[in-house]
């Protein structure tokens, strides 16, 4: 499932990103009507809050509007709309740029912290972004409410 954000809900977005879920997240500022393009050229899922966006052509079909943009509702409604499974592939895309991550090279990682390169032995990049991510106390935060939302 590929989906879109749009800019108010830009806090699921990364979370669905980190879910595993392919989510591109609107820029302020980007016209409606263009973002619903790509979604359909992309195949896309076009989650927002937007209600006016339904009256274009085409919307019907990949258009999800939320009744809320705070996160545990917007949590709940896209968990049972969607049937989002928030353990599909935890922390194998990019939260900053949603490109998929690889396992890190020693040239990657020689830009850890050095306790972090002794410490760690999965450590992930981002080849788009120039990101490393490692398992450490805020992902295993993260990863518990994803899998606490996985039981709503």
């Amino acid at each position: 499932m590929k989906l879109l954000c749009d800019v108010m809900l830009s806090r699921l977005g990364r979370w669905l990103r980190a879910a595993g879920y392919d989510t591109l997240i609107a820029e302020a500022g980007q016209a409606d009507r263009e973002l619903l393009k790509s979604a359909i050229r992309e195949g896309r899922l076009f989650i927002s809050l937007d209600r006016r966006l339904l009256q274009h052509r085409g919307a019907e079909s990949r258009v999800i509007i939320l009744n809320s943009n705070k996160i545990a509702e917007s949590i709940k409604e896209v968990t049972e709309r969607l049937g989002i499974d928030w353990l599909h592939r935890p922390f194998s895309r990019c939260l900053l740029c949603n490109a998929p991550l690889v396992s890190a090279g020693p040239g990657e990682r020689q830009h850890l912290p050095e306790d972090v390169r002794e410490s760690i032995s999965a450590v992930y990049y981002c080849a788009s972004c120039n990101q490393s991510f490692w398992q450490g106390s805020h992902v295993t935060r993260m990863r518990n409410k994803l899998a606490a939302w996985n039981r709503l």
